[in-house]
């Protein structure tokens, strides 16, 4: 997958030789994600394999087939589980209807979401219960979407984007909330939500930022990289919204062009050519080892001069209550 904007931006770059590589600090892993990848190995050592995981744990295919390798089964839902087995809900969290299924066949399930993903659900079932509208912003067919939809069905209208906002018919104007799923753009939701705001002026806002720290601080650091590079490669899945957020900020953020790549054998050198500097960073989902390979690669076409670049003002990913949560290792 590739983003790029006009060529005569592109023309505009650097076209001095090889050189260096802006590494993105924070990039990779984020604690949700790693909490994940640790549930499902604790499953399989205490339950022995297989066990079985709804959805991808995390959404990059290096990561689910390690897994795999030691005994985990990846399904699309809870009916392609034989009855009484285990089964790992995803980080990403999981529709209403699909925990319920999983009750009715007698599975043993273990939790590996993130409490983070799992806010938005929750606040749409307390604003539901309270007689709001909610005005979900996320992308159609996403877990947490789908997640948030199965909590207030009646309630939850989708958002796409600021288009999609003429279109909005709630019940009661002055009883609107919006919520937005966790791994969004920051500035593309600011756009939606300015044009929510003009449409619907008592609108309410999450109790605290939907989007989490995760992505906000990943995304400042990409802000950072697209204004002093040429380029900027995103190591990460086609399947995460995460890691495609982070090439469309640098794209929006004014670098010339932006790719998203799986691993280091997909960069092309084409890339390369009279660029001077590359700025590099990962999705949440991506082990370090793919981003030492990505260094290893560059390094070969001459740009070995690695320097890393932090976000300024980033908050913390996760809060004393969420750390002790994951320490605690709930569902063991």
């Amino acid at each position: 997958m590739t983003y790029s904007v006009s060529s005569a931006a592109r023309s505009a770059a650097a076209t001095a030789g090889p050189g260096r590589v802006l590494l993105a600090s924070p990039r990779g892993y984020c604690a949700g994600a790693d909490r994940a990848v640790v549930t499902v190995e604790k499953a399989l050592d205490r339950y022995g394999p297989p066990v079985y995981v709804r959805q991808q744990t995390v959404r990059n295919a290096h990561v689910v087939r390690a897994l795999e390798r030691r005994g985990a089964v990846f399904v699309g839902a809870a009916d392609e589980v034989p009855e009484g087995a285990v089964l790992v809900v995803p980080e990403h969290g999981t529709a209403f209807e699909a925990r319920a299924e999983a009750a009715r066949r007698g599975l043993t399930t273990v939790d590996a979401s993130c409490p983070r993903t799992t806010k938005v659900p929750m606040e749409a079932r307390r604003f539901a219960r309270e007689g709001y509208d909610i005005l979900l912003i996320g992308r159609e067919g996403h877990e947490e979407v789908l997640g948030a939809l199965g909590e207030a069905p009646d309630r939850v209208h989708l958002v796409g984007g600021p288009d999609d906002v003429p279109y909005l018919r709630v019940a009661d104007e002055g009883r609107v909330v919006w919520l937005s799923q966790t791994t969004l753009s920051v500035d593309e939701t600011a756009v939606t939500v300015h044009a929510l705001k003009a449409r619907f002026p008592a609108v309410l806002g999450p109790p605290g930022d939907d989007i989490c720290y995760a992505a906000r601080n990943r995304q400042a650091t990409v802000r950072r990289l697209a204004g002093v590079c040429d380029l900027v490669l995103v190591i990460g899945s086609r399947k995460s919204a995460a890691a495609a957020r982070l090439a469309e900020t640098a794209v929006l953020a004014g670098v010339p062009a932006a790719h998203l790549v799986d691993c280091a054998e997909e960069i092309d050198p084409a890339w390369l050519r009279g660029m001077s500097t590359v700025g590099l960073t990962s999705g949440a989902s991506v082990p370090e080892i793919l981003v030492a390979e990505a260094l290893d690669r560059l390094a070969a076409y001459g740009f070995d001069d690695v320097e890393v670049i932090r976000a300024e003002g980033g908050g913390p990913e996760w809060g004393p209550a969420a750390v002790a949560w994951w320490e605690d290792g709930r569902g063991f």
